[in-house]
C-alpha cells in the first residue's frame, strides 16, 4: 500500500559552485536531476560514490514481482536493507503488498513517506516504541503488525494500547532451539494465545511468521515450514485467526524459494495471504546473495525457468590514491563507505578519465585489507593503473553499504545520473 502524495523525498540541494552532490537540505524533483546532465565518467561526482543501476533495478523488480505472483505470494520486501523511501516507492508501485521493517524508527519513516502497510518483523518492545506506533495508528488508512513469541509482551502491549483505546494487529512467532526470537515450543505457545484472550480485543492475532534464515540445511528448513503451516491450521481451526485474510510470513533473500514453495501449498480452510518479505533482491550483490541465488536457480524450477536471475545493480566507485610499490595500489574506499562483514569489496571496472568507456579489470586484482578510507589493491607490476584512475568495486552484502551512505546516483547505462535516493538509517 502507497500513498502516491507522498512519493517525493527529500533529495538534494546544489552548491553553484560544486558540481558535485551537496547538502541535503531541499527537495529536487528526479527530471531535474537528469537535466543537469551529470555523469559518471566525466567526474561530475565526487569519488568514493555508491551508485545504483537504474536498468538492473528495473529488472530484479520485475523479476521478483514475477517470482511471488507465480506462487500466489505477496511481498512486502524488507526496507531495512535500503531505508531509502524512493526504493520502497518503486517496489510498491511495482506491486509489493506492503513493506517490512525492523525498528519503530523505520516504521516512522516508511509511513512518512506514504508507506500505508507495513509488517514490522520484529518484537515492539519498550514505551517510546510503542507510542511511535500508536501515533501512526490514528492513521486510519495504516496497516500495521509486529511480532510476539511471549506472554510478557503480549501483556505490555494490551496495557499500552488499552491506555490509548486502540488495538494492534500481531503475529506469533515461531522459532526453533538455538535460534533467534520465536516461541520454541508448544507450551510456549499455548502461553501466548491464552495471554493474547486475556487482552480484551486489544491485542488481535493476525497471523503468523517465521525467519527461516536461522537455519542452513533446506531438509530443516522445509520441516520448520510445515510446522508453521501445522499450526496456522490449528488457529484456524480454533477459531483464533482475527484478520482475513489471515498472514503467513516467511523469507529472508535466501531461502525464500523454499518458503513459497511451502507456504503456497497451505490450506487452513480460510483465506490467506503468503508474504515473502526478501529485501536484497532489489540490489542484489557478487558474493553471499548471489551464490544464494545460484542454488535458487538450480533448485528450484520455477526460478530455472524463468531463465535470467537477479542482477548485481550496486557498485561504489573510487579513485586510484597512489601506487607506492609496483604491486599494491592504495583506493580511496575503505571501512566507512562498503560492506565488509561477508567479503572485501570485488574490483569489477576500470575507468581513465577522458576515454570512451570503462573495461574489466585484470583478473588478478584484488582487495586484500581495508582500512578506514583506503583500501589496499594487489595488482602486478606493469599493470597500467594510474593515481586518478577509476575503479568500479562491486559488494557483499548490500544492508551493510546501503546504511554508509546518505544519498545514493542511480545511472542509466551511459552512466549518466538520473535520480537519487536518499537513506534515513
Amino acid at each position: 500500500m502507497f500513498d502516491k502524495k507522498y512519493q517525493s523525498d527529500v533529495a538534494l540541494t546544489v552548491n553553484p559552485l560544486d558540481k558535485g552532490i551537496g547538502a541535503l537540505d531541499a527537495a529536487c524533483a528526479p527530471e531535474v536531476i537528469a537535466a543537469r546532465g551529470w555523469n559518471l565518467l566525466r567526474e561530475d561526482l565526487n569519488l568514493p560514490a555508491a551508485v545504483l543501476s537504474q536498468s538492473r533495478l528495473e529488472h530484479n523488480l520485475a523479476w521478483m514481482q514475477r517470482f511471488a505472483t507465480e506462487y500466489g505470494a505477496k511481498l512486502a520486501p524488507h526496507g531495512k536493507t535500503t531505508m531509502a523511501p524512493r526504493l520502497f516507492a518503486r517496489q510498491l508501485e511495482a506491486g509489493a503488498w506492503g513493506m517490512t521493517l525492523a525498528t519503530a524508527h523505520q516504521v516512522r519513516v516508511a509511513h512518512a513517506h506514504g508507506v500505508r502497510r507495513i509488517l514490522m518483523a520484529n518484537q515492539l518492545v519498550g514505551r517510546r516504541n510503542m507510542a511511535m506506533v500508536a501515533e501512526l495508528l490514528v492513521d486510519p488508512s495504516f496497516e500495521f503488525f509486529c511480532l510476539v513469541d511471549a506472554v510478557d509482551q503480549v501483556q505490555q502491549l494490551a496495557s499500552f494500547f488499552g491506555e490509548t483505546g486502540q488495538t494492534i494487529q500481531v503475529l506469533i512467532e515461531l522459532g526453533v532451539s538455538g535460534g533467534r526470537t520465536g516461541v520454541r515450543d508448544d507450551a510456549q505457545l499455548q502461553a501466548v494465545l491464552d495471554a493474547l484472550a486475556q487482552s480484551h480485543g486489544v491485542v488481535k492475532l493476525a497471523g503468523l511468521e517465521v525467519y527461516e534464515g536461522v537455519l542452513s540445511d533446506e531438509g530443516l528448513i522445509r520441516a520448520f515450514l510445515l510446522r508453521a503451516v501445522k499450526t496456522l491450521q490449528g488457529l484456524a481451526n480454533t477459531g483464533r485467526l482475527q484478520r482475513s485474510p489471515a498472514v503467513l510470513s516467511g523469507a529472508g533473500s535466501a531461502w525464500y524459494d523454499v518458503v513459497a514453495e511451502e507456504f503456497s501449498r497451505a490450506d487452513i480452510g480460510a483465506p490467506l495471504d503468503v508474504v515473502l518479505r526478501p529485501g536484497c533482491y532489489l540490489t542484489h550483490d557478487v558474493g553471499v546473495y548471489r551464490a544464494a541465488q545460484a542454488q535458487i536457480q538450480v533448485r528450484n524450477p520455477l526460478a530455472h525457468k524463468m531463465r535470467t536471475s537477479l542482477l548485481p545493480a550496486l557498485q561504489v566507485w573510487a579513485y586510484v590514491q597512489s601506487v607506492p610499490e609496483p604491486a599494491c595500489a592504495i583506493v580511496a574506499l575503505g571501512k566507512r563507505d562498503v560492506a565488509f562483514d561477508a567479503g572485501l569489496p570485488l574490483p569489477a571496472l576500470h575507468f581513465r578519465p577522458g576515454r570512451c568507456k570503462p573495461s574489466p579489470v585484470s583478473a588478478h586484482w584484488e582487495v586484500t585489507g581495508m582500512m578506514d578510507q583506503h583500501a589496499y589493491l594487489k595488482i602486478t607490476p606493469g599493470d597500467d593503473l594510474r593515481v586518478g584512475d577509476m575503479i568500479a568495486f562491486d559488494i557483499s552484502h548490500p544492508c551493510l553499504t546501503f546504511d554508509k551512505w546518505r544519498q545514493i546516483c542511480v545511472i542509466d547505462d551511459a552512466y549518466n545520473i538520473v535520480d537519487v535516493v536518499q537513506t534515513y538509517f
